[in-house]
């Protein structure tokens, strides 16, 4: 055992995966700002569970491969009970297109594109039970951290406040797994640290709200109906949940100033998921009822942290360290993964120097490749939703060529092709860097001779999906919008 103790910044899904990592063999103190979880019920977390400081608590989250895969080889345990809490494994055979289920054969590796399916509130709910059963671990609750114990340039703690008493808690290793919000970046630049933050924003916000299916109602079949797509001025996006619950996301352009005020209104909210047919076969009144509110998120950006010189014994992990517009559901996943880089470099030496060093090139590696890749994609869709709105608008070749790209050929290769589309759900899942797939010869083979087939002929096949729903000005008509 580790004599290290380790103090843990935030007690959402990057701390709970910091305990999980650490946990078993260094002693683990998370402080947290919230009150205790209800340890007994989803539904209850789901309904009462107030969590300050996580803003995204309630909305839509897919938890991809990656993740899924990291529990299932290491906290096997975790993940029974997390199914056995209404939590299930999607495959990536039950994802599979139409047109390739007849033809399929797993391989190799097919185990590892697997999405978990559940609310946020239970995962965590789910991890805090496992982590409050390691004898090595401690939680604080409705504990305020206040500062930063520095001292010749290594952080030897926190100044943590509970019960309106402030006292310093030292400890070999300090984690900021703090969130979005973080106020390490104040803190340690007060004390000489240098901070570098790169920013770009994403351009959206996001409107969620939760369903539950009616008693005796099933799911929707898989029967190739776009569940996601982006529609210029809107995207959209159906999780399915635990416990018979999905949510429905639509993330709209901060330049749609009427839409996204009107849709925050439940009644408008229904109404654009009844325009589009992936959403609307879900949130049929005869298949399901509403469970929530509609919850609405804003300042969404990409954020990349570094610090210089980096302090000694300092880390941190998930949000407070990188992030990205949400619209992939990588943020919980790459928390967990980034907490697991953590202990490798911590087991692998004792040098404070060679840690931070080594932690810093690692993250980079693992996690640099989807966050440029999101900061071009966003930049582009920022561009396609101002062109949206003008009605003088004429695309130029390049623009025509890389829609016609997207469109005619890595769409239709992945309903068609399944080496195509295990690529691109290897990039998707995180296991892959998602600016290489299709960059490959082989892939690119394939992807030009989709291109290249006539589109009666990938009609008539189903390489093409049904439209994701109107035009922007049938559907700013329909919706009474100015």
């Amino acid at each position: 055992m580790s004599r290290e103790h380790v103090l843990v910044t935030g007690a959402g899904i990057a701390g709970l995966g910091a305990a999980l990592a650490l946990g078993d063999t260094r002693r683990v103190t998370l402080v947290d700002r919230d009150r205790a979880a209800p340890l007994d019920d989803a539904e209850d977390a789901f309904l009462h569970w107030e969590r300050r400081g996580a803003t995204q608590l309630r909305h839509s989250h897919v938890f991809l491969g990656r993740l899924t895969t990291l529990l299932a080889t290491r906290y096997p345990a975790l993940l029974k009970e997390l199914t056995d809490c209404g939590a299930r494994i999607f495959t990536f055979q039950d994802g599979l297109p139409p047109p390739l289920r007849d033809s399929y054969t797993p391989r190799p590796g097919d185990e590892d594109l697997s999405i978990l399916f559940s609310r946020r509130t239970t995962l965590e709910l789910v991890m805090r039970r496992t982590v409050k059963r390691l004898p090595n671990v401690t939680i604080l609750d409705e504990a305020g951290v206040r500062g930063v114990l520095i001292e010749g340039g290594a952080v030897k703690g926190l100044k943590v406040e509970r019960g309106g008493v402030v006292e310093d808690l030292q400890a070999d290793l300090t984690v900021d797994a703090s969130g979005r919000n973080t106020a390490f970046p104040d803190w340690l630049r007060a004390a000489g640290i240098k901070v570098g933050e790169e920013e770009s924003p994403a351009g959206i916000l996001y409107f969620t709200r939760h369903y539950r299916l009616r008693d005796g109602a099933e799911e929707p079949t898989r029967d190739g109906t776009p569940g996601a797509g982006d529609l210029g001025y809107i995207k959209f996006g159906v999780f399915p949940a635990d416990n018979r619950h999905f949510s429905i996301t639509l993330a709209i352009p901060e330049i749609e100033t009427e839409l996204r005020m009107a849709v925050v209104k439940p009644e408008v909210f229904d109404r654009v998921c009844a325009e589009i047919p992936g959403c609307a076969r879900w949130t049929d009144a005869a298949r399901a009822e509403p469970a929530s509110q509609v919850f609405a998120m804003g300042n969404l950006k990409s954020v990349w942290r570094s610090y210089s010189p980096m302090p000694a014994n300092f880390f941190a992990l998930g949000d407070a360290a990188v992030r990205t517009n949400p619209l992939y559901g990588r943020g919980c996943s790459a928390g967990i993964v980034h907490a697991h880089i953590l202990r490798e470099v911590l087991d692998a030496t004792g040098d404070p120097a060679a840690r931070a060093e080594t932690f810093a090139a690692d993250t980079r590696k693992a996690l640099r490749p989807f966050y440029d890749s999101m900061v071009r994609q966003d930049t582009l869709a920022i561009r396609r939703a101002a062109n949206e709105r003008d009605p003088h608008y004429q695309p130029s070749w390049r623009a025509r060529a890389i829609k016609s790209l997207v469109e005619d050929a890595i769409g239709p290769a992945t309903r068609g092709d399944i080496a195509v589309l295990r690529a691109f759900s290897r990039a998707f899942h995180m296991i892959d860097d998602p600016n290489d797939w299709w960059k490959r010869p082989d892939m690119v083979a394939r992807l030009i001779g989709f291109w290249g087939l006539p589109e009666k002929y990938k009609r008539a096949r189903g390489f093409y999906p049904p439209k994701f729903g109107p035009e922007r000005a049938e559907m700013i008509s329909k919706l009474k919008l100015a």
